[in-house]
């Protein structure tokens, strides 16, 4: 079979996974799930086009904390938050006491005061011969050996609300979290989620010599005073080891990210927090939707009219680019606010930038006696290094920008670029693929001859 029509049923193929994926889905509605990868496919919006929760948190009073503290704590929230993803959860210090939170879609005042009240203090506690349940509240020295007040002899009982008494015993911990590199997750044989992790350079001797002279006890893994697990030693652990316990994918990759990204500075409060409503968000997108769809009507009349027959394929490539890039943001996902929807509308721009390049190439061609086909091939190869030269250039400028909204704690930057980059990204895939193609189809199915005013020479 002619290539041309193996690719054209593949982009036919490709048309119907696009459509399947951009379909408008009840709320709750199945999606796609292979393997641990699962998407709901409804889009995910943003604070100001859905709503969701603000957040005024503050350090406890008479705390003492300076700016600086208050920025890396809102940092290492942000960091938290985004780490799974761009989810556009927004940290910001407000003044000199306060840290500001935005939470698009969340509306559970409990689930975001858990989220921020916990520190991300990881502790592996000595627990002797004593086995600690998960969720045991226990108190620890942080280290401090001189601190230690517990009497050997006294053996700790865990009560029914998971607190160890008494109350005064105190576990030594052996490790803190914060020499733990190199975390990630991943399923175990049994089809469980653990998380590996190696332990710094500097702790790696004390570690190796606890573990093997320790061996059969319990070393129990502590966050926030409560235990996650509590595994027996089965031998020295040389540089590295695992936590297991009953990890969901959620909870797991949760606390890979706590753990990456370290422990707040300081403990925070919340001070106030409100619903936040999308009216506004709602009327912005109405009018930036109106406006995109008046200024695509202009743009396809002025294709169809200059270009006249390619202009038509310009308008059905960009069809497939927009119904393509609107299905990778909703498997990736990607947030969806308003500067992230303005990233891709100026990406949009791209995408006829590159038809229209391939398009005049093509008319001075057949402006030199060319015939349409050499037309079509000589035009899309001197046409080429401009379309590439010029997408790669504004993909550099994305990653920029992203790296300066990483950096700078500017989220929205974040989303713009991205949706800008994917933009890019899928313009060049139909411009080489989608265009090229439609017009080859074209020409191999009508009389060239007879029908080159259609190509607008």
């Amino acid at each position: 079979m002619d290539r041309r029509y193996i690719n054209f049923i593949l982009i036919l193929l490709l048309v119907a996974g696009i459509v399947w994926i951009d379909l408008p889905r009840a709320e709750g509605s199945a999606g796609i799930k292979i393997g641990t990868f699962e998407r709901s496919l409804n889009p995910v919006l943003g604070l100001d086009l859905r709503g969701g929760m603000q957040v005024l948190l503050a350090p406890p009073e008479g705390s003492g904390i300076d700016k600086q503290a208050l920025e890396d704590a809102a940092l290492t929230l942000e960091n938290r938050a985004n780490g799974l993803g761009v989810s556009e959860v927004v940290f910001q210090v407000a003044g000199d006491n306060y840290i500001l939170g935005e939470f698009p879609g969340l509306t559970n005042t409990e689930e975001v005061i858990a989220t921020v009240k916990q520190t991300g203090l990881l502790e592996f506690v000595d627990a002797g011969t004593t086995f600690l349940p998960e969720g045991t509240v226990i108190n620890t020295d942080h280290g401090q050996t001189e601190a230690v007040t517990n009497d050997p002899a006294v053996v700790p009982v865990v009560n029914s609300e998971g607190v160890v008494e008494p109350a005064d015993y105190v576990f030594h911990t052996v490790m803190l979290g914060s020499e733990i590199e190199n975390v990630s997750v991943e399923v175990d044989q049994t089809g469980g989620f653990i998380i590996p992790f190696e332990v710094s350079a500097d702790s790696t001797k004390m570690f190796r010599e606890y573990t093997g002279a320790n061996i059969n006890k319990n070393l129990a893994i502590v966050l926030d005073k409560k235990v996650i697990s509590c595994p027996t030693i089965q031998g020295a652990l040389d540089g590295g080891g695992q936590i297991s316990g009953n990890f969901t994918s959620e909870t797991a990759n949760n606390l890979a990210v706590t753990l990456r990204y370290g422990r707040l500075p300081v403990a925070l409060e919340v001070v106030e927090s409100r619903i936040i409503g999308p009216t506004l968000g709602e009327d912005s997108l109405s009018k930036s939707l109106l406006a995109g769809a008046i200024g695509f009507g202009i743009v396809i009349l002025f294709m169809l009219i200059y270009y006249r027959l390619p202009g038509a394929v310009a308008v059905l490539s960009i069809a497939i680019y927009a119904g393509l890039t609107f299905a990778l943001f909703k498997l990736i996902p990607v947030t969806l606010t308003l500067p992230s929807i303005a990233g891709f509308l100026l990406s949009t721009g791209s995408a006829l930038d590159a038809n229209i390049l391939i398009f005049e190439r093509l008319k001075e061609e057949l402006r030199n006696g060319r015939t349409l086909q050499q037309a079509i091939d000589l035009g899309w190869k001197r046409a080429w290094p401009s379309i590439r030269d010029s997408n790669i250039a504004t993909i550099i400028t994305s990653i920029i920008l992203f790296w300066f909204g990483s950096a700078f704690g500017a989220s929205i930057v974040k989303g713009f670029a991205l949706t800008l980059a994917l933009g890019v990204g899928v313009s060049l895939f139909t411009a080489i693929l989608v265009t090229r193609n439609f017009l080859s189809i074209v020409i191999k199915l009508i009389n060239p001859a007879r029908h080159q005013k259609w190509f607008g020479a």
